[in-house]
């Protein structure tokens, strides 16, 4: 049975991935520190951002007995309202760790449990090659993640394991939502930035994951799934 590993799969993008993919009937796992309320989906309990973490990851994988063909989907992440000249270090370190150093820990202890025709796929943002103000701490996490996913494809030649980043767009989340303090006018403003005059929905993303995932001639690649972003 192919398995797919997911972070954050309780809401949202990381939601419909895991739906999907159980649809699919893959083994789904979520690791989140809330729930997936799906009854095919199989969920643990783990802050990705605390130090023990890597233990507790690696425990689960021994108990579990999950290795194989595996699908590995870095989506859990944290956004903030911040910027370069008042972020306080700790927690600048703290978006890091869940947004960055979380993926790296998973990597390392599930590619020696992968088998050729695994994949390890990065939910990157339109903020992975560009900025906006105020959101200094998850800008800075996504651009770090398109050079993991590079770095992670060149180290992974011949093994049978592909890689790639995809980078939604405006998304209609329930962090984009509270991100702009369910402000509708903003929501609105937001939905101008594509091309075709709306946010992206979550299945759409998802459905750019799941193909990702089973088509490993996608790697290395940074998939912009955005609806056409309107440069201004």
């Amino acid at each position: 049975m192919k398995t797919l590993i997911i972070t954050g799969a309780s809401k949202g993008i990381g939601f419909q991935v895991a739906k999907m993919a159980a649809e699919k009937s893959y083994r789904v796992i979520n690791i989140s520190r809330s729930d997936a309320a799906h009854a095919s989906i199989e969920n643990h309990n783990i802050d990705l951002a605390a130090p023990d973490a890597a233990d507790k990851f690696a425990l689960l994988v021994e108990e579990l007995q999950i290795d194989g063909h595996i699908t590995l989907v870095h989506n859990a992440a944290e956004l903030k309202s911040d910027s370069a000249a008042n972020t306080a270090t700790a927690d600048f370190r703290h978006t890091l760790e869940l947004n960055v150093v979380a993926p790296h820990i998973l990597n390392q202890i599930l590619i020696p449990k992968m088998t050729q025709g695994s994949g390890i796929i990065y939910v990157g943002s339109t903020l992975s090659e560009k900025a906006v103000a105020n959101t200094y701490s998850y800008v800075v996490s996504k651009h770090a993640l398109i050079g993991m996913m590079r770095s992670t494809c060149q180290d992974l030649a011949n093994t049978g394991i592909h890689t790639a980043c995809v980078c939604p767009g405006f998304t209609d989340t329930e962090m984009l939502r509270a991100h702009v303090g369910e402000d509708a006018e903003i929501i609105e403003s937001l939905s101008t930035l594509s091309t075709f005059g709306r946010l992206v929905t979550p299945e759409e993303i998802a459905n750019t994951i799941v193909f990702a995932a089973e088509n490993p001639v996608i790697n290395g690649a940074v998939i912009h799934a955005n609806l056409g972003q309107v440069e201004r």
